[in-house]
């Protein structure tokens, strides 16, 4: 396991790139044997540092879930960060684009929970059972590491590379549709640029989120009632600048858009 001043020096790293908006160098070029459990310690004091500053957890997230963003990041396996209140932005709202580094847009399927969600051993019944409601959402992801130059321990470390996220317009019960067939089609100012859907998140938004309790129960840490899970990307990500428009419709679910200025 990496020394605790590593991870501690790190974490700071990343929170301070956070803050100022300045990218880092790849910890994996500078770390040739960091693990994916050393990454996920450092992305805990990343955390800490934020709780200290007064913002607090809404929620959690499944990253790289779908081939496509798979495959575009050279990354393999999903992983998983923490929502924070000063994420959020509401349906519609313009986001500074300033305020982020080199930002993406996804388009996903939200769940909020109604029942607390304990693993190992939940099942997607159990997801069903815990969950009040879906929604349309955007995560817009963005990277504290340079030029994207990723492996799966630098996402992990920065928070899944947390961005900020956009509920949308509508909240519809998931037993009322099967969400692995629910078509997207993501629009960029005007124009199709991306198209995809449910079963692109582990083959099902359910699969995701069961993956997500079940490796988050093996750690002791539940999903919780009233908590925001974002089960991943539908379709490829969209790299995003000022002056952007960006709207997301989802069969079933309704729709989501965001701009940037």
């Amino acid at each position: 396991m990496m020394q605790a001043d590593k991870i501690q020096r790190y974490g700071d790293e990343l929170y301070a790139a956070l803050t100022t908006r300045e990218t880092v160098a790849p910890l994996t070029s500078r770390e040739p044997d960091i693990t994916i459990e050393d990454a996920y310690h450092i992305q805990q004091r990343m955390i800490a540092r934020r709780l200290d500053a007064g913002e607090r957890i809404v929620g959690k997230k499944i990253g790289v879930t779908s081939k496509v963003v798979q495959n575009m990041l050279n990354v393999h396996q999903p992983d998983f960060g923490y929502l924070l209140d000063g994420m959020i932005y509401n349906e519609g709202e313009s986001i500074a684009a300033n305020s982020l580094i080199q930002p993406r847009a996804e388009g996903e399927i939200a769940f909020i929970l109604k029942h607390d969600i304990m693993g190992p051993g939940v099942t997607g019944a159990d997801v069903l059972r815990a969950t009040e409601c879906v929604m349309p959402c955007f995560e817009i992801v963005d990277s504290r590491i340079t030029d994207w130059k990723i492996r799966i321990q630098d996402t992990v470390a920065d928070n899944a590379s947390c961005g900020v996220f956009v509920l949308g317009d509508r909240a519809v019960s998931p037993r009322n549709l099967d969400l692995g067939l629910c078509g997207m089609v993501l629009e960029l100012n005007g124009d199709i640029v991306g198209t995809g859907a449910g079963a692109a998140a582990l083959g099902h938004p359910v699969n995701a989120v069961v993956w997500l309790a079940n490796t988050l129960g093996r750690l002791g840490i539940p999903l919780k009632a009233g908590e925001v899970i974002l089960s991943g990307s539908l379709a490829a990500l969209i790299p995003v600048k000022a002056g952007d428009s960006l709207r997301i419709a989802i069969g079933g679910l309704g729709g989501c858009s965001v701009r940037f200025v």
